[in-house]
């Protein structure tokens, strides 16, 4: 990957900015399935400065163990929230994951609160609404599970948002945010070392259970490759097509 955009380039291939919050929260399979769709990868991490939009044809914001307005522990946090502003206003493809879907709904004028129904936590099923059919995104969306570890959950939605999912406490899942603005609650990218991170950075008060949910992640990962796989591939398309329009 890429760290910084020096200079804009008109040539291909697309370019997608991921903004990484922490190491423990890598892109890892969404990132390879991006690298592998043929576009070019630049990770920011909260050292560096942003680069400017106008180079970036695509947006990605992972996850994080801190919330979506914690800015006083991750002070980079208002920083992130305005260039996802600047995203929506630019119609620049932009995928929110977990906390930067939290991020985005605040960003754009939602609200992001605990979890009434506590954490959600490993192989949860995906609650499609009708809307996700249509959607330029997650169309077509099929019976499907996602991995889930998060304690916040967006509870008040921004004007025009479309809920795309639900989860079966009736939980947000997934949003369309604005025209080309998406955000997921759940963890298309994760991999079982990953998710083995997030078990012992906040372990279960039963060991069996940390047990339990590492071994449904693993069990599922053929299953979670073949339904997460394309939807890198259609955010890549989505990059490629706001590329193209850029640099006709």
């Amino acid at each position: 990957m890429g760290t910084l955009c020096q200079s804009c380039s008109v040539s291909w291939p697309p370019n997608v900015l991921m903004i990484q919050h922490q190491a423990e929260c890598p892109p890892a399979r969404f990132g390879s399935w991006l690298g592998e769709a043929g576009v070019a990868l630049t990770l920011w991490t909260p050292d560096l400065p942003m680069p400017e939009l106008s180079c970036v044809d695509g947006l990605v914001i992972l996850g994080g163990v801190m919330g979506a307005t914690d800015d006083q522990d991750a002070p980079w946090l208002p920083l992130v929230r305005q260039t996802i502003r600047q995203a929506a206003g630019h119609g620049l493809p932009t995928l929110g994951i977990c906390l930067g879907h939290q991020l985005a709904a605040v960003a754009l004028g939602g609200r992001v609160q605990r979890n009434p129904h506590g954490k959600q936590r490993g192989v949860t099923p995906i609650g499609w609404t009708d809307g996700a059919h249509l959607d330029p995104l997650f169309s077509p969306a099929a019976p499907s599970r996602g991995v889930h570890s998060n304690n916040d959950v967006v509870l008040d939605l921004p004007k025009s948002a479309v809920v795309l999912a639900r989860a079966p406490g009736g939980e947000v899942q997934a949003v369309r945010f604005a025209a080309t603005v998406w955000g997921v609650q759940w963890h298309p990218e994760v991999d079982q070392a990953t998710f083995l991170g997030w078990t012992r950075m906040e372990p279960p008060e039963d060991p069996a259970d940390a047990a339990a949910l590492l071994a449904d992640v693993a069990g599922a990962r053929e299953e979670l490759d073949a339904t997460w796989s394309p939807l890198a591939l259609r955010f890549a398309g989505l990059s490629a097509a706001y590329h193209r329009r850029r640099h006709p």
